[in-house]
């Protein structure tokens, strides 16, 4: 490279993918502010809001499924028992039943819709085992795709999703329950 050429902007045959949404993650939005119930939990404020706004896909007697607002992948579910609990021991069996059947139900929706080649199902019960959001239990059911990992999310720390949350979440709202 010519000392003319080495300026901002200037070309080097890299493309960009540019994710500046990702530093909302990094900074820490939408994480709780602290570990009790209320406006300060995510899991907690989306029910309240409607169902566009919440990216709630659907709601049961007691738990919801709202797409994940950082998704790994398109179509990246998250199962929220309405009661703000730590985790699974904490729920109720009826909690603990309706998670497994929202569970099943997302699996058949994504399907579906988006013909994933297969699942990761997971939840993790704590900050040391990687809970962003400790304090509220959640099912994390994610679509996989064969290739859909890449160097981006390894080397780059970014993860490229085709679609806009509120496109998957209407897609997944008109296919529930369906399949």
């Amino acid at each position: 490279m010519e000392a003319a050429d080495a300026f901002p902007g200037a070309p080097d045959g890299y493309d960009r993918l540019w994710t500046p949404h990702r530093m909302a993650y990094i900074a820490g939005e939408s994480k709780p502010t602290d570990d009790r119930p209320g406006p300060g939990c995510p899991f907690c404020a989306a029910p309240e809001r409607g169902d566009e706004e919440g990216l709630v896909v659907h709601r049961a007697r007691h738990s919801y499924v709202v797409l994940n607002l950082f998704p790994y992948n398109p179509g990246h579910l998250l199962i929220c028992p309405y009661r703000h609990v730590p985790d699974l021991v904490e729920m109720s069996v009826a909690e603990r039943t309706e998670l497994i059947e929202l569970t099943e139900t997302a699996m058949r929706t994504l399907r579906g819709a988006k013909n994933p080649s297969g699942f990761n199902l997971g939840m993790n019960a704590g900050v040391i085992a990687g809970a962003g959001v400790a304090a509220h239990a959640h099912q994390h059911v994610v679509p996989r795709w064969s290739g859909d990992a890449n160097f981006l999310p390894i080397v780059g720390r970014t993860k490229a999703l085709p679609e806009l949350l509120e496109d998957t979440r209407r897609e997944l709202s008109e296919h529930w329950g369906r399949h």
